[in-house]
């Protein structure tokens, strides 16, 4: 099988329902996004085998694929998989989980301290911006599903991974207070 059809040549592309869209479309801007997101993701799990964080992230990557087939379906949504509550909830349950091991934040901090907590920060501004997307295209074309939750949920837990991997590996947060 060929990888190339030639069909996108001309700055079209073809939503789930075989609708050709601009390859601008705000759809396919949200699209990438999510792509971006989950390929970061995928890297932060090659480097955070060890680390047992790999396993949720997984999960978290095969989420991010249902949103990106809901925003693909266009309007003549053809049947696709739906997100449900308990994905958010998942999410929060890990939230919880990572938050109980960690020293409260009573601060503001600074991206770094270690490079895997760096990639779980880029990946957390890609989330905030899939966010933004989502919320920008749901403003016209609303949808019965929790991808805004969901992704608004997942940025949290990003935030919090980058934390819970810095203090795994007794690295310093470096915090920002105001007029530092």
């Amino acid at each position: 099988m060929k990888i190339y059809t030639k069909k996108g040549d001309k700055g079209t592309t073809s939503l789930l329902t075989g609708e050709r869209v601009s390859k601008d479309d705000p759809r396919l801007e949200a699209g990438g996004t999510l792509d971006e997101l989950i390929a970061w993701l995928g890297l932060i799990r090659d480097l955070a085998a060890e680390d047992g964080i790999d396993t949720p992230l997984v999960r978290i990557q095969k989420d991010l694929m249902t949103i990106s087939s809901i925003l693909m379906a266009g309007k003549k949504s053809p049947k696709v998989p739906r997100l449900n509550e308990e994905e958010t909830l998942f999410l929060e349950k890990e939230i919880d989980r990572m938050n109980g091991i960690l020293p409260p934040l009573k601060h503001f901090i600074l991206p770094g301290g270690d490079p895997l907590a760096s990639h779980c920060h880029i990946a957390r501004t890609i989330c905030r911006r899939a966010e933004r997307q989502a919320v920008r295209l749901l403003k016209n074309d609303p949808s019965p599903d929790k991808m805004v939750q969901y992704l608004n949920r997942l940025s949290d837990y990003l935030f919090v991974l980058a934390r819970y991997v810095t203090y795994k590996k007794d690295k310093n947060e470096t915090h920002w207070l105001s007029g530092d």
